[in-house]
């Protein structure tokens, strides 16, 4: 348990950061379940939609320190991949 004063606030920083961070996730999880979901349908046109509004949310999400830069773009990357060969 915190005792000093700095301690104790410095707790209730990481509790908010944890939360946002907790949200962003949830939210990057979220688009990036739309874009499988398009995908396992076979809905070229959802699947295309749904890659463009969830490529941003991943940058975001790794400028913002949630995800690492690389794993961002890794999974922007294979997504594009994956959206491409469905319309070839």
């Amino acid at each position: 348990m915190a005792n000093t004063s700095s301690a104790k606030k410095a707790t209730r920083k990481i509790a908010r950061r944890a939360a946002i961070n907790k949200n962003r996730r949830s939210r990057v999880r979220t688009f990036v379940r739309k874009v499988e979901e398009a995908l396992a349908a076979g809905d070229k046109a959802a699947a295309t939609a749904a890659f463009q509004a969830a490529q941003p949310e991943l940058m975001r999400a790794a400028t913002k320190g949630v995800l690492h830069q690389n794993t961002a773009s890794r999974k922007v990357s294979r997504l594009a991949q994956r959206v491409k060969a469905l319309s070839a």
